[in-house]
């Protein structure tokens, strides 16, 4: 294995000619614009920022496309990406001002770098809980259902003005100190951005400072990565087999991502038949992860769900055994859409019921009887209310399900092995106590409140996922909003799911920092007592007082958990 070095310049170059490509066995570009940021900073500033794995052949290999545009390389000789695609892709997107192509959709990075930020680190880097989970939400959407970021703009202001980088909003784009880190390296000359931020004269002491750290930004296309190159002498299975050790060492990638390579490298072309399904799911409503197809493969072929066994499998089983998945992703896709009415994966507590529901149409050859379709779907909900894959070891508790399904038990067998894990079937207001919008009973809630017939306080739309308009995308909105509650209250007490109901941005916008004494009187008058109903949301008076908000908690759950029962239920 040969050892070369390359400027970010240079091998931004390499990927906007065409002469640095990806080949089949690479995962698609996944990095939200925060993970991006974070690789900015910590270039800005000289960190470490690991290797890059190329292979250098002249054999014909299967490629995909990278995410940011490439020209078309003319020699066969090609230099292959093995690991770094994230890293290098973001920056070809950042420095050249591409968007990058995120499931057929194209979407900028605009990242912006702040002129007057503090000299010394200030914790630049924000950790995210799900950041190990799946990296392609969009940004500052987070969920498809959005928070309400209901802290103070002076508050917001003053944690930004604490940061190098930051994910570009509207409001920070018109500030003079904010400049668009694209622009600094499209522009060659300082001029435009000191001007910006009111600098007139030599003689201002900030125009030496913002002068050097343009420069200092503009530094990072001269930071220089170590590249470890493998010998064309090498197989594509050698190859892969190099990929799959490199990245299960460090973890860096899911077990999905490795699985793909193994598979991949025995069928070949098979990412596209697998992204044309994926994306076939996409376009009716269910935009899944591609490892959530894969399970479902592994689980077709092997009863099982663990993908440990792919190196094992032949090429003919594997694309047999695909076209029978297909068939049974597509039963699961209509089941939870139609019957289920899960109709977004921002609903579902884990993706692994698409596979169990997909396993169990398969057996069932697609055949249920009215009973048995009914509880099925009542199956469906509550396993997805429980959070019956979320617990724990996911793929344990899927293969507990399967091997149910491969020995000929039927709906009545799941629910048992439901309640064996979770006890009580119903929901108690207990239960909600402590939960928060990540939980499956938040999801759930939504379900029950729009069969319910919930609809924004002022618009009077119902509730849905497909609203457009900035002004109708749905949030999550605090009753009792955050910024009032912190002098008092825990964050975690102010984002209790008891705290949250869903409205339009516009409403939220409205209301803002608004206590629910204030806000809700003129609210009832003009949507109705109904429209509060609905969301289960109690009304009197001296529990919408601040001084009121844990007993205010405690009367809305007795009221979500009869809800979410009636629901369940009626299921």
């Amino acid at each position: 294995m040969a050892k070369s070095e390359a400027s970010v310049e240079e091998l931004v170059s390499m990927i906007e000619r065409g002469e640095l490509r990806l080949p089949e066995m690479q995962r698609r570009y996944v990095w939200r614009s925060t993970r991006v940021r974070d690789l900015l900073d910590s270039l800005y500033r000289g960190y470490p920022s690991g290797a890059i794995l190329l292979w250098e052949t002249d054999e014909d290999v299967p490629l995909q496309d990278f995410s940011v545009k490439q020209e078309a390389n003319p020699y066969k000789s090609t230099r292959l990406l093995l690991d770094g695609q994230q890293r290098l892709t973001s920056l070809s997107s950042v420095i050249r001002g591409e968007p990058v192509s995120v499931r057929g959709r194209k979407k900028p990075i605009d990242i912006l770098f702040n002129l007057d930020h503090p000299d010394q680190l200030t914790g630049a880097t924000d950790i995210d809980e799900d950041d190990e989970q799946d990296d392609d939400e969009e940004d500052n959407e987070r969920e498809a259902i959005s928070d309400e970021a209901d802290s103070s703009d002076d508050e917001l202001q003053q944690r930004f003005d604490k940061k190098t980088f930051v994910v570009a909003t509207r409001k920070l784009e018109q500030l003079p100190q904010w400049v668009s880190v694209t622009d600094v390296f499209k522009s060659q000359t300082d001029a435009i951005f000191l001007t910006r931020a009111g600098i007139k004269e030599v003689s201002d002491p900030r125009f030496h400072k913002y002068s050097q750290r343009l420069a200092q930004l503009r530094g990072i296309k001269k930071y220089v990565y170590r590249m470890d190159v493998l010998e064309r002498t090498l197989s594509y299975d050698e190859v892969t087999e190099i990929f799959v050790r490199v990245n299960s060492l460090g973890a860096k990638l899911r077990s999905s991502d490795l699985a793909l390579a193994q598979i991949t490298a025995k069928w070949r072309g098979a990412l596209k038949t697998f992204q044309s399904f994926q994306s076939q799911c996409a376009d009716e409503g269910l935009d899944l992860e591609l490892g959530v197809f894969l399970r479902s493969l592994v689980a077709f072929i092997t009863n099982q769900s663990r993908f440990i066994t792919v190196n094992t499998i032949g090429v003919d089983k594997l694309q047999s055994g695909w076209s029978d998945s297909v068939k049974g992703m597509e039963f699961a896709s209509n089941f939870v859409r139609n019957n289920a009415k899960i109709d977004s994966p921002a609903l579902m507590s884990s993706s692994s019921l698409m596979v169990a529901l997909a396993y169990y149409g398969h057996r069932r050859d697609f055949q249920f009887s009215k009973e048995e379709a009914e509880l099925l779907r009542r199956w469906c909900l509550l396993a997805n209310a429980k959070g019956r894959y979320s617990r724990g070891s996911s793929e344990t508790l899927l293969d507990q399900d399967l091997a149910i399904i491969r020995d000929g038990g039927g709906v009545a067998d799941l629910v048992e092995k439901l309640r064996q894990q979770v006890g009580l079937l119903q929901v108690s207001p207990e239960e909600l106590e402590g939960r928060n919008q990540r939980s499956a009973l938040f999801k759930t809630m939504f379900l029950a409140f729009r069969a319910a017939g919930a609809k924004d306080w002022k618009s009077n739309l119902s509730i849905a996922f497909d609203h457009s308009g900035v002004q109708h995308k749905l949030q999550f909105h605090h009753i009792f909003p955050k910024a009032l509650l912190k002098k008092s209250y825990s964050s975690r007490e102010a984002d209790d799911i008891a705290n949250l109901s869903f409205i339009g941005g516009k409403t939220n916008r409205n209301i803002s920092d608004k206590s629910p004494a204030d806000y809700f009187p003129a609210l009832i008058e003009s949507a109705g007592q109904s429209a509060f109903d609905a969301q289960c949301i109690p009304t009197d008076p001296r529990l919408l007082k601040t001084e009121n908000y844990k007993e205010f908690l405690s009367a809305r759950r007795k009221l979500i958990a009869a809800r979410l029962n009636e629901f369940l239920a009626a299921s």
